[in-house]
């Protein structure tokens, strides 16, 4: 296979430079320089697949809560990646990949990432996914967090927490060393996403009437399944740059491989959940089969390259199904994740560390448990920490009052859909009743 594509580059760069190479301007360009060019290309493409999970990240978090939260939920999306990159430029790259190593623990080096177009393509790849671990906070705080208070968390995942988890595992750091295995983050990304979420979660706590006077949980419903399922086929269709593209390469690397585990991984997962959910509550639930979907993407990601297709399919069944477990589990015990994120990234992600050392030869089970609790410890603690630090100055929660108006009217002074503050209007003038609103 490998000298198949290798002719095959040599072919194509010869119909490319052959008809251009004549007399003094003929240049020879060699198999090697092609095959670079065509990794470039491919890291840049997957790359950009990856960037474009933040519109699904959006969508979902949108349309699984309120609609007058809908236009906080977009701003905070499009902060994840816009501060978060910054953030990543200025420091986060250097503490992951920096020229040298602090005891395995992080690097240093490359700070404020100087011109050095050898590494952009590297560099482009790894921001977007340190912007993918902060994303996943958002969903899970929707609805009561100060938009102040969430800018001035991010910089500290995306510039810090991930950072150093990434030096542990890909920067040649302490977990790599003793054979910890994560291709391309089910740990690293979504499970060290999923407990910070959790840790904010637990310090703003749940959303006015969540629980009944007796702590009985409320469903409180998304305004709109259909933003939530375009927000999950959007996701889906980045995540093969997320998996395959971690390759790293296109030339002599199996691409084709994590693509399929990637698929199958994904539906089986939304059947597992599906049918959990139906068994427990008589009805399938859409929610819940989305989030499927999600489950299967996030516990296949770790093994990604190396599971078989029968195995991708088992992991993201299992993933599926303990995920719908998780959300309840949690929301019995007083923790309000509007959207799931804490289950399906954290939970998932904890199941496809531990599915890559039970199905696969590349790690072993009792290092992976090892890695698992070093990065859910550290992201845990480092993010609890710094909620907790945000929530004694400048406060992490609204007032009782915006987050009944919403957070799009007292955060941002407008509202994602403003037809209802006109129903609301012309309905206090007694002319109109406010119908349409359910959801806000």
């Amino acid at each position: 296979m490998k000298r198949r594509i290798i002719l095959l580059a040599g072919a194509t760069a010869s119909l490319i430079v052959g008809p251009l190479a004549t007399g003094a301007m003929a240049q020879e360009v060699s198999i090697g320089e092609v095959a670079s060019a065509v990794n470039s290309v491919w890291i840049v493409v997957a790359a950009i697949l990856v960037m474009f999970m933040q519109a699904g990240f959006a969508l979902v978090e949108a349309g699984f809560t309120r609609a007058k939260n809908a236009g906080n939920i977009i701003m905070k999306n499009v902060m994840d990646f816009s501060l978060g990159s910054l953030t990543y430029w200025a420091f986060g790259f250097a503490l992951a990949y920096g020229g040298s190593s602090v005891g395995g623990f992080l690097a240093y080096g490359d700070l404020f990432f100087f011109d050095d177009p050898t590494r952009a393509g590297e560099w482009f790849f790894q921001v977007v996914f340190a912007a993918t671990a902060a994303t996943i906070i958002s969903g899970a705080v929707a609805g009561r967090v100060k938009f102040t208070s969430y800018l001035i968390y991010t910089p500290f995942i995306t510039g810090l927490i991930y950072p150093v988890v990434t030096h542990w595992v890909w920067g040649g750091g302490w977990l790599s060393e003793i054979g910890f295995f994560d291709f391309a983050g089910s740990g690293v990304v979504h499970m060290l996403g999923g407990v910070a979420a959790l840790a904010g979660v637990l310090i703003v706590g749940p959303r006015i009437g969540k629980y009944d006077e007796d702590g009985t949980p409320r469903s409180i419903p998304g305004h709109s399944v259909t933003l939530g399922a375009l927000g999950v086929f959007i996701l889906w269709f980045g995540w093969y740059g997320f998996n395959a593209g971690s390759t790293l390469a296109a030339v002599g690397q199996d691409i084709a491989t994590p693509a399929v585990t990637t698929t199958l991984a994904a539906s089986a997962g939304a059947l597992g959940a599906m049918f959990t959910a139906w068994i427990i509550t008589g009805k399938p639930d859409v929610g819940f089969t989305l989030n499927g979907v999600l489950a299967g993407l996030v516990g296949v990601t770790a093994g990604t390259a190396s599971l078989s297709f029968g195995g991708s399919i088992l992991v993201g069944l299992i993933a599926g199904v303990i995920m719908v477990f998780s959300v309840m589990a949690l929301e019995k015990v007083g923790i309000d994740d509007p959207v799931g994120a804490i289950s399906v990234h954290g939970t998932a992600g904890l199941w496809g560390l531990i599915a890559v050392g039970l199905l696969t030869s590349d790690a072993n089970i009792g290092i992976q448990l090892i890695g698992a609790l070093a990065i859910a410890a550290w992201a845990f603690g480092t993010s609890f920490l710094v909620f907790k630090v945000i929530d004694l100055t400048v406060g992490m929660r609204v007032t009782s009052t915006e987050e009944r108006e919403g957070l799009d009217r007292s955060e941002h002074g407008g509202e994602a859909y403003p037809e209802f503050v006109f129903q609301e209007q012309v309905a206090r003038q007694g002319d109109l009743d406010p119908v349409g609103t359910n959801g806000h």
